[in-house]
């Protein structure tokens, strides 16, 4: 590497240090490149550590131990005096986010990846400009794309000082009265978030559904609790308009019934992403982003350029952490001559509302609109020991196969521990499990997990703790 001229050369560079890119570097850096990770923001980690992930599970973790004190009260004990000091909480949040961040700094260091906090832009297909570092740019063999994505912003509230999950996620203030826009998974954790620490909390979504990507057996627990505990939820219902008077926010919502005007302390926005490709001077690199700001890849994460790969939000796919961070290492290895592929079966995404949902695979709703020929076993945690004695029987397991060979072709959870569960689930596709595998797997009991296992044998047509299936 060459220091203290005009440009700055390696192996490898790697735009953006979120979790698809300092994956990337660290595995690049593993199989022996020199590696150059540029990162526009003072910390790695990107979105999902520093405003997103990781933030909201600190909170949604806190407002889970009130929630948790409050049910305990039908096993018997009481507590008085449940109180939350935001200032702590704040600061718990703040240190979980400091720590992983420090964590991630020192195993970029520890594999002597060269950290260059600036702004990056292509300036053609081995080179990148860049702006606010001492040098003023990197030659590279390969680059690795890693550059995430954004809120989504719209015109209707622009310049109104409403929240984005960023704003959110700070806890500047519990307001009394807040609107949550969009009913997707940001807009739910965040929603029950608040709704935890005090605020009447209004969702407004425009689709007929609630976490809309999910099948609706498996939202309807997530459902009913959100109809419990936020004052309205307003489905197919779209924003018409939105004004700021004083401290409160005056909106003009629009459904099948009409208009309504809401007033509110105060908004949160959680209608999507966009991809952060439109700065990344493509063209000048012989790149193209497509309609949707995505730009085209195979299954070794490389462009139509031959020394480009990209990653992440900013590809096809789901904007999930697990599955950037997984593609980072299929290119890294792919650079290195390895015969990798972004080939998996499944990509499991999780929702960590209450209850929480998980799911992986193919799912109901894309079975029965493939015209697949399915089996489908579903299991309900209110015949489920484990779960009674947590007192929390809202819930299912489903398990789908294939009706000739038996193979699994997707799992859906709703119940607590949902997130963790699912990841057996996945392993099990890739691995290509029949219904028998499930089945025959002996299972701890009494334990959550053991519902993947019960709806395994409805599927089957043999449960033995559901009445017989009706032939």
């Amino acid at each position: 590497m060459v220091m203290g001229s005009i440009k700055q050369t390696t192996d490898v560079m790697v735009l953006g240090g979120g979790p698809g890119g300092y994956v990337a570097a660290i595995r690049a850096a593993d199989l022996g490149y020199e590696v150059v990770l540029v990162e526009q923001r003072e910390r790695c980690g990107g979105v999902c550590l520093l405003e997103g992930c990781i933030p909201s599970k600190a909170l949604i973790s806190a407002v889970e131990v009130m929630e948790t004190a409050h049910a305990a009260e039908k096993m018997g004990i009481t507590f008085e005096g449940l109180k939350v000091d935001y200032a702590k909480l704040r600061s718990f949040k703040a240190g979980v986010v400091d720590t992983l961040t420090k964590g991630i700094d020192g195993l970029l260091k520890a594999r002597g990846v060269d950290v260059i906090h600036a702004r990056g832009r292509l300036d053609g297909p081995r080179s990148l400009a860049l702006e606010g570092a001492d040098v003023a740019g990197i030659d590279f063999r390969h680059g690795i794309l890693a550059t995430g994505s954004r809120v989504t912003q719209l015109p209707l509230w622009k310049d109104l000082d409403v929240w984005t999950s960023r704003e959110a996620l700070e806890l500047r203030e519990v307001p009394e009265r807040l609107l949550v826009v969009g009913g997707g998974y940001i807009g739910l954790e965040l929603g029950l978030v608040y709704a935890g620490l005090g605020s009447h909390i209004t969702v407004v979504e425009l689709l007929p559904n609630l976490l809309s990507g999910a099948d609706p057996d498996l939202v309807k627990p997530v459902r009913k609790r959100c109809q419990q505990r936020f004052d309205k939820v307003l489905l197919e219902t779209r924003v018409a308009g939105m004004q700021r008077k004083g401290d409160v926010f005056i909106v003009d919502v629009e459904s099948k019934a009409g208009r309504e005007q809401l007033e509110v302390d105060q908004v949160l926005v959680a209608v999507g992403r966009t991809p952060n490709t439109e700065a990344l001077g493509l063209e000048r690199a012989g790149l193209n982003a497509g309609p949707r700001g995505l730009i085209a890849v195979d299954a070794t994460m490389r462009t139509s350029v031959p020394s480009l790969f990209a990653i992440g939000d900013i590809v096809a796919g789901p904007g999930l952490a697990h599955k950037a961070s997984r593609e980072g290492k299929v290119a890294a290895e792919v650079i290195a001559g390895k015969p990798a592929a972004f080939d998996n079966v499944s990509i499991p995404a999780v929702v960590f509302t209450d209850p929480e949902v998980a799911w992986t695979g193919i799912t109901e709703s894309e079975a029965k609109a493939q015209g697949l020929d399915v089996t489908i076993g579903k299991f309900p945690l209110s015949a489920l020991g484990r779960a009674h004695t947590l007192s929390r029987t809202d819930g299912l397991a489903k398990v789908i196969a294939d009706k000739k060979t038996g193979l699994v072709r997707g799992v859906g959870l709703v119940g607590p521990h949902a997130s963790e569960l699912i990841a057996s689930a996945s392993l099990a596709l890739e691995l290509g499990a029949v219904l028998e595998d499930l089945t025959a797997t002996i299972h701890p009991h009494p334990t959550l997990s053991e519902a993947m296992m019960e709806a395994a044998e409805v599927a089957e047509g043999l449960p033995v703790h559901l009445p017989p299936t009706k032939k």
